[in-house]
């Protein structure tokens, strides 16, 4: 251990805890997460090309779960991986409120980009990032024979729920 010269006096831990709570409340381990098949299984039953799971770290990102407590807080962003199975399509959707990153761990993926009328395509490849502005569509697509995964961060910790173009049937499904 080194010696710090750097003095805390913020007081962020609580006070009720002890160091090593806290220091473990800070920590989403991957032996206790879960992929959620469900968080957006609305699409899914529409389309099972939309079929992909969430497996949350920090907060619940936009998909709709209110509420996961085997997450970290979140206080200022949301991170997440998303499996995505061979041949699942991520519906072009937009994030009013929040800029959102993809970094692919696994796999590669064609990413779609709409912005108005401008419309462009890219592939993201294993340890490439993407940042997508608030106000831009964001859509991806899974050409490979196996599932690719992806890290998910929104830059704030409770995003609103995305919304599609008009003209997209999901636009006009019900969230269960």
């Amino acid at each position: 251990m080194t010696d710090s010269t750097v003095t805390n006096t913020s007081g962020i831990k609580p006070d009720h805890l002890t160091m090593e709570e806290w220091v473990e409340s800070r920590i989403a381990r991957f032996e206790g997460r879960k992929y959620d098949w469900n968080a957006l299984k609305f699409q899914a039953d529409f389309d099972p090309k939309y079929r992909r799971a969430q497996m949350r770290y920090i907060g619940t990102g936009a998909t709709g779960v209110a509420n996961d407590t085997n997450t970290v807080q979140a206080d200022h962003f949301t991170f997440s991986t998303m499996v995505l199975p061979s041949k699942c399509e991520g519906p072009l959707h937009l994030h009013d409120d929040v800029e959102e990153v993809f970094f692919m761990l696994k796999g590669q993926i064609t990413l779609m980009i709409q912005d108005g009328e401008n419309y462009t395509e890219t592939v993201l490849r294993e340890r490439d990032l993407i940042s997508v502005p608030p106000g831009i569509y964001r859509g991806l697509f899974n050409h490979g024979e196996e599932e690719a995964l992806m890290c998910v961060m929104l830059g704030t910790n409770k995003p609103e729920i995305p919304t599609y173009p008009s003209d997209h049937p999901l636009s006009k499904v019900k969230r269960s």
